[in-house]
């Protein structure tokens, strides 16, 4: 019988890792081939981010990678989850891959192998190509078998020395934030388009798992990154319980009902009957997105606490996904979305450690024996350098000292999760939100891009070199 770890000990072989995006990061978005993706062109349309930012230079991880995976393993490091561009491979989202754009894919994992971190490959992170999207994007079936192309091709390159590959991260971003209220690219506002995409997303998963499975080695890992919402009644009352399976079903069934069990929630379809009827699920389907995995990554930040309207008036809605006078949320337009009470970051995410505990528990029984990642988890503050140029940011290190207490509590009571990936790496492009949010271990000066380890990161690399949280932290200022 194996001895229960202490309780501040993560398993021997448990992943510490971070994570970080393409187009976030790479600049670098007209070289060797690359084309525009969806986020090259919705961000230099004007009023759609922050001070008009775009990430045609980001933070040029594309010609500074190998000074960026040296910092990783001067960190402590152990694993490294990044995604692939897919305009960058293969630039109009068919035909053959550009050797340059793998090239440079190459080029990381082989650095990264030779410093002793195993890197995970996201194939889809957003940047759809945009001449898919001049197709009709994600609502469009064909893109499902485009992306199937491209993940054969990425696998076919990098298979050989990549054990881990998580096909789409957050998918109910990509479709709902995408197609719905139109704050992320492609900046389309149509609910039942919305819908159609989270189906088509949905097939790629499985259609790209397929894919995959036919060019990779046995024994690779293939994983799927959801960031499935923690949903909380505001009341015990039915209707506040009835509003909160309706954003559940929205957030999360949609995607692990299929994925995980071969059928949509019967509930979403009645919910969503005044703005589709479904006809796009065609025989078949879900027998091809029910594809089995061998892992699923969960992307955690902060509750949602939502309530039936009553009457009560509306106003801006406190859901997290940014300011849009439409809903991401097909036919819920009467749920109200409350702040939760709570320390906040400087997104306005109410900090709650238990939502990240109750997300993984709940995982471990829609999917028992399917191990878990913990593929985002992280905090945006607003951090400045001191006088001597050191980046302090003990709430930084506070939140994730309860994150990960609560990871390592679920270990405990029986889950099985292997690893932890913060977000972010470095401070980045923050999609809307511009240069504006810093979610970054490294803190970058946008001006030099020069990088330095902020205290968390310092934290970080030390719990994971002993394997195991300290009792307590410094508090935050």
């Amino acid at each position: 019988m194996t001895e229960p770890l202490p309780t501040a000990t993560f398993p021997p072989a448990f992943l510490w890792g971070a994570a970080t995006s393409a187009y976030q990061i790479e600049g670098a978005v007209r070289e060797d081939g690359r084309t525009p993706s969806i986020w090259d062109t919705f961000s230099h349309t004007p009023g759609r981010t922050a001070g008009g930012e775009t990430g045609d230079i980001a933070v040029d991880h594309y010609h500074r990678y190998r000074d960026d995976v040296a910092l990783m393993a001067d960190l402590g490091l152990t694993a490294y989850r990044f995604s692939v561009s897919w305009s960058r491979v293969q630039p109009t989202g068919r035909g053959p891959a550009v050797q340059a754009g793998l090239d440079f894919y190459r080029r990381l994992v082989d650095e990264l192998l030779a410093h002793g971190i195993k890197p995970a490959i996201t194939l889809y992170h957003w940047d759809l190509p945009q001449e898919l999207e001049d197709a009709g994007g994600w609502p469009e079936r064909d893109t499902a078998h485009r992306f199937a192309e491209y993940a054969r091709l990425v696998g076919e390159a990098l298979g050989d020395r990549v054990e881990q590959w998580i096909t789409l991260n957050e998918p109910w971003c990509s479709a709902f934030l995408g197609y719905g209220s139109g704050v992320h690219a492609p900046g389309r506002t149509d609910p039942a388009a919305a819908l159609r995409a989270a189906h088509h997303l949905n097939l790629a998963h499985g259609l790209g798992t397929a894919a995959l499975r036919s060019v990779l080695p046995a024994g690779h890992q293939l994983a799927l990154s959801l960031n499935s919402q923690v949903v909380r009644p505001f009341s015990q009352s039915p209707d506040d319980l009835a509003a909160a399976r309706r954003i559940d079903n929205l957030a999360n069934g949609v995607f692990h009902g299929p994925v995980l069990h071969g059928a949509y929630p019967e509930t979403l379809f009645a919910e969503t009957a005044p703005v589709t009827d479904w006809s796009f699920v065609l025989d078949g389907d879900l027998r091809t997105i029910r594809t089995p995995l061998d892992a699923l990554g969960l992307n955690y930040y902060t509750p949602v606490l939502v309530s039936a309207a009553d009457g009560r008036a509306a106003g801006p809605r406190a859901d997290g996904h940014g300011a849009s006078e439409h809903s991401p949320w097909p036919a819920a337009d009467d749920v109200l979305f409350h702040q939760a009470p709570g320390e906040r970051t400087e997104m306005g995410w109410t900090i709650d450690p238990t939502g990240l505990h109750e997300l993984i528990m709940r995982y471990s029984r829609e999917a028992p024996g399917l191990p878990l990642y913990i593929t985002e988890n992280g905090a945006a503050y607003d951090d400045k350098p001191d006088a001597d140029g050191r980046v302090h940011d003990p709430e930084r290190i506070a939140y994730l000292h309860g994150h990960l207490a609560a990871v390592r509590r679920a270990i405990g009571d029986g889950a099985d999760v292997r690893g932890y990936y913060l977000w972010s790496l470095l401070d980045n492009f923050e999609w809307a939100y511009g240069y504006d949010k810093r979610f970054g271990a490294v803190y970058v000066d946008y001006s030099t891009l020069e990088r330095t380890p902020k205290s968390s990161a310092r934290w970080y690399g030390e719990v994971a070199r002993a394997g195991a949280l300290p009792a307590a932290v410094e508090p935050a200022a």
